[in-house]
């Protein structure tokens, strides 16, 4: 027999998930979905003494803005290829912001999903939300652990190839914003808000880095017949740096992200010796071999066996042990970063604008693994 159902009890996973109740429950913090910066949620207003930083990075500042904006706008609209709606989008966002613990995003998520109508509580308008959020929260915890079986669940509730794409480059966006407003207020020296009961995310096997082997899309990439200028143009520019070389034909089938994440990247300089280390040691935590591989410097085959062993064989060299203990803190639970994890490195001379370079490159390289280990495999 069909279980009964009742009105505000559709789903789980958070209680804004949701269908729409007679009496719609207010979100703790409402505030929170009016804020006009969407990117850093309000920590501008509260950084003075940082507007130096500001100022300097408002080209990657505004990118990631433009980006807050493209992925979560006021309103969309479907169509038979994109068929997420804004309140898919936003549980997914919520799902990945519950996965890092902080807190600011969890509010903004939260208050701006909560007003708005749920799917209908039918059994398939059920399960296709499950598979979201799941899927959404195995790729923002343990990247590793997505396969094709993943890909193809999602498939299986109607989920298109573009949909699949929007739905990784979300999960991947909130992953990168979570880790720039933790490494801000790491900076800002704000207290740490720890959410019990959340753990650490799982390193990835040492065996998915033991042989290089021919990085294989799972799923079909845009044919350049089909390409609409926009896409094309999107394509081209994302062309030009290798960290996306292998997805950008299948990443074009939501060609507004994809530029918008190129662009993004394209803001920052040349990554240091430093900053290269460090997003390595994103890449070897999320399992991500296709980035790990670039990093021929300091450390590898010691990374290569883990984190820990690298941090053991650098621990006579206070400035590469400070840069891997500060991105593994970062990969692992941003959430907890507080400004002691900062003090090594300021020890060591790095300045406010190189560790907040330092925490871009960490934050864009937790985004690049999980999309390249969503959309292909080894």
């Amino acid at each position: 027999m069909e279980p009964r159902r009742y009105s505000g009890n559709s789903h789980w996973y958070h209680e804004t998930q949701a269908s729409a109740r007679a009496e719609q429950t207010p979100p703790l913090y409402p505030e929170a979905a009016d804020i006009e910066d969407r990117f850093l949620l309000g920590l501008q207003q509260h950084a003075s003494i940082l507007t130096p930083l500001f100022h300097t990075f408002r080209p990657v500042l505004q990118a990631g803005q433009a980006l807050s904006h493209l992925l979560f706008p006021d309103d969309i609209t479907p169509t038979l290829t994109h068929t997420l709606t804004l309140y898919d989008r936003l549980a997914i966002a919520l799902t990945a912001a519950q996965v890092t613990g902080i807190q600011r995003l969890c509010n903004h998520y939260a208050a701006r999903l909560n007003p708005l109508p749920g799917p209908d509580s039918s059994r398939e308008s059920n399960n296709r939300l499950t598979q979201l959020t799941q899927y959404a929260r195995q790729l923002a915890s343990q990247p590793a652990v997505i396969d094709t079986a993943a890909l193809q669940r999602l498939d299986e509730v109607g989920l298109s190839t573009p949909d699949i794409i929007s739905l990784s480059q979300t999960v991947g966006f909130v992953s990168y914003q979570a880790r720039v407003v933790a490494g801000l207020q790491a900076l800002l020296g704000m207290p740490v808000c720890w959410l019990p009961g959340l753990n650490e995310c799982v390193d990835a096997a040492w065996h998915d880095f033991s042989s290089p082997k021919e990085y294989r899309l799972r799923l079909p990439p845009l044919e350049r017949r089909y390409a609409s200028e926009q896409q094309l143009a999107a394509i081209e520019a994302a062309l030009a740096l290798p960290e996306l070389t292998h997805v950008v034909w299948l990443a074009a089938h939501d060609a507004g992200t994809l530029h918008a994440w190129s662009s993004l990247q394209s803001t920052l300089p040349s990554a240091t010796q430093e900053e290269a280390l460090a997003q390595a040691v994103a890449a070897r935590i999320n399992g991500s071999a296709l980035c790990f591989e670039r990093y021929q410097g300091r450390f590898l085959s010691e990374l290569q066996c883990g984190v820990d062993d690298a941090l053991t064989a650098s621990r006579r060299e206070p400035l590469p042990h400070a840069v891997i203990q500060l991105a593994a803190q970062l990969t692992r639970a941003p959430d907890r970063l507080s400004a002691a994890h900062l003090q090594p490195l300021l020890a060591q001379g790095i300045t406010h604008q190189q560790l907040f370079c330092l925490v871009q490159r960490v934050a864009l390289a937790n985004w690049n693994n999980r999309l390249l280990q969503a959309l292909g495999e080894y």
